[in-house]
């Protein structure tokens, strides 16, 4: 048996990217919704945040700052570009 290193490539199995893929999306509307209740333009904020990794940028109203704690910033940034690709309109039949 072959010894795991860290630069080995992972493979991703279809399973590990369905999983969670609710919750994901029913964390990112929570602080989307905490973030515009408290009056702050969401898209801006998470943008800022996933940018930086500064929690600060997401409110602790309706805990929408705790929850950033139990998300991956990269995990974040690979849903969205899925969402995109899989949506928009200049995308069809291009995935």
């Amino acid at each position: 048996m072959r010894e795991r290193n860290d630069r080995d490539t992972r493979i991703i199995r279809e399973g590990e990217m369905d999983a969670g893929r609710r919750d994901f999306a029913g964390a990112l509307f929570l602080m989307y919704s905490a973030l515009q209740e408290r009056g702050y333009d969401p898209v801006q904020q998470i943008a800022f945040y996933l940018l930086t990794g500064e929690p600060a940028y997401i409110t602790a109203h309706r805990n929408a700052r705790a929850l950033t704690a139990h998300l991956e910033r990269d995990e974040i940034v690979e849903e969205l570009v899925r969402f995109y690709v899989t949506t928009h309109p200049s995308m069809k039949g291009k995935t």
